[in-house]
């Protein structure tokens, strides 16, 4: 998010109206903190209690902070009640820390719930708690934390291998398929990152849904190009139907190539480079300039009136039954270069 600094090469002003609604302090981790985190939600129950233990942990960590979970779907906690509940707490702090709502997506890619829902959230929280700040965080990103995690359950998979030749042991990043280009992107830009990174001469990216390829076309490709091992990474960070997919998958492809040897690592949400990067967030955000740029987008908004995303799973209904095949378009690339739906104006 450090391009957020430069200025603007299109004559066009980006308005964030979130400006006004956070009000800078100087904090650190030890003053009290008002955060929601804010996690995707699934239909398998055993990954919304696997956030709410996260933040649990997350605590007894930070035991001056209060933290409550809200989900974006498949759950009663939802986005308006988390935000209810945060609002609530902040409206009886004294401390200036404490009377700020943080709200933080516990999200790997930036589509669009990140994009559109949870600020459409965000804004209706604001017209319910009129005299409560809300920041809004950014996701978690492709960065350097991540990477630190991946290259180490890499290693744990080689190793379960017996070490064998890394340019013969290839790689695939298989993760959550988005409509979004740049989340999409974010993910191969993890993947050249673990190439650059490490021995390993072919470092694919595959999707368990929406787009391509997928995870049997990448492994069938690495196979013809001479891969003897198969490393799979999921890229999730909790368990839920698609990472009990993956393990399915990879079990079918055992099967299919009996002479290539596969490893499948685990997904990585309770590792410790995930709570400081939640950490970072937070604190980040005492500046202003490190919130979120799609909080008071206008080109959101404008998505919103003309049905182009931005719709709530806070619809009294908690099971909205869907796979993300109407994962929104909305290509706001957070560099603000981004090209505006049909119809926006410029």
């Amino acid at each position: 998010m450090s391009d957020h600094h430069h200025p603007h090469d299109h004559a066009h002003e980006h308005v964030h109206h979130h400006a006004h609604h956070v009000v800078p302090c100087h904090s650190s981790v030890d003053a009290p903190h008002t955060v929601l985190l804010v996690g995707h939600g699934s239909r398998e129950t055993s990954g919304n209690d696997e956030i709410e233990r996260f933040a649990q942990q997350w605590r007894s960590q930070r035991p001056h902070w209060h933290i409550e979970v809200c989900f974006i779907e498949f759950s009663d906690a939802t986005m308006s009640v988390g935000l209810n509940r945060a609002a609530e707490h902040a409206k009886q702090q004294s401390v200036p820390a404490a009377q700020t709502v943080h709200v933080v997506p516990l999200i790997l890619n930036a589509a669009g719930h990140v994009k559109m829902d949870i600020p459409q959230a965000i804004a209706g929280a604001r017209l319910r708690h009129p005299g409560v700040q809300f920041a809004y965080a950014p996701h978690l990103s492709a960065c350097d934390e991540i990477l630190t995690v991946l290259r180490r359950r890499l290693r744990k998979a080689m190793n379960e291998l017996d070490m064998p030749d890394p340019t013969n042991t290839g790689v695939v990043l298989l993760g959550r398929g988005s409509s979004d280009r740049q989340a999409n992107g974010d993910m191969a830009k993890m993947a050249r990152w673990i190439m650059e990174e490490t021995d390993h001469e072919l470092v694919d990216l595959a999707f368990t849904g929406i787009t391509h390829p997928r995870l049997e076309k990448v492994v069938q490709r690495q196979v013809l190009l001479g891969m003897k091992q198969v490393v799979v990474l999921p890229y999730y960070l909790f368990t839920g139907t698609l990472v009990q997919r993956i393990d399915r998958q990879v079990e079918h492809l055992r099967s299919q190539y009996p002479t290539v040897r596969f490893a499948c690592t685990q997904y990585f949400g309770f590792e410790k480079e995930i709570f400081a990067l939640l950490e970072k967030r937070v604190t980040e955000l005492q500046d202003p300039q490190h919130a979120m740029p799609c909080d008071g987008c206008k080109y959101r908004q404008f998505a919103q009136d003309n049905g182009m995303g931005g719709h709530h799973h806070d619809n009294g209904h908690t099971h909205h039954h869907h796979d993300h095949a109407h994962d929104h378009q909305h290509d706001h690339a957070h560099d603000h270069a981004h090209p505006h739906p049909v119809g926006v104006p410029a």
